[in-house]
């Protein structure tokens, strides 16, 4: 994937407070929380290496990604954003989504929820998450609170990516939610 995709090859989820762009890469490639015009957490847009990102997507090794094709499309009535990574082993999707926020108050609490399924046959997924905080000028902490969460800890905010896996008999999952304080 190029390190600076065109803007053509992004999607928004938001949740009327603030919104995430998404690549077809499935790097979350530019988030500013708590609001639109706060500091990012994520600029990997404008800086690939140093600008923070949240990368879930299909992770093929060297020259097996030979007749992947990735595309991102929004299921009808609906502010989900689906990247479908496409090819010979299978079909997988990255769902991501930001629960709208029903107040005309501020608040400093956003979640961005990112699901990843395997659709048809088998593809791996990697996740990767690298914040940077206000733009890459602030230092944070990571604060590991099980197997499944951790909290990045920046200055008056704080991350926290949960990791969950489903059940493979559809079975509801027991672990506790995440969020973004």
């Amino acid at each position: 994937m190029d390190r600076y995709p065109p803007i053509a090859y992004h999607g928004m989820v938001g949740d009327l407070q603030t919104a995430a762009l998404v690549s077809s890469g499935g790097n979350v490639d530019r988030w500013c929380t708590p609001r639109f015009d706060s500091p990012s957490v994520s600029a990997a847009l404008l800086d690939s290496e140093r600008g923070g990102h949240c990368r879930l997507a299909v992770e093929l090794p060297d020259g097996h990604g030979d007749g992947m094709s990735v595309r991102q499309l929004y299921p009808s009535d609906t502010a989900i954003l689906i990247t479908r990574f496409m090819g010979p082993g299978g079909v997988g999707e990255v769902a991501d989504l930001m629960p709208p926020i029903d107040s005309s108050v501020p608040t400093d609490r956003h979640r961005l929820i990112r699901v990843a399924r395997v659709v048809r046959g088998s593809l791996p997924f990697a996740f990767a998450c690298r914040p940077r905080f206000d733009y890459g000028r602030a230092r944070h902490t990571l604060r590991v609170v099980d197997d499944h969460t951790a909290v990045l800890h920046g200055p008056g905010q704080d991350l926290q990516p949960a990791l969950r896996r489903a059940r493979p008999d559809g079975a509801p999952r027991t672990h506790g939610r995440g969020h973004r304080r």
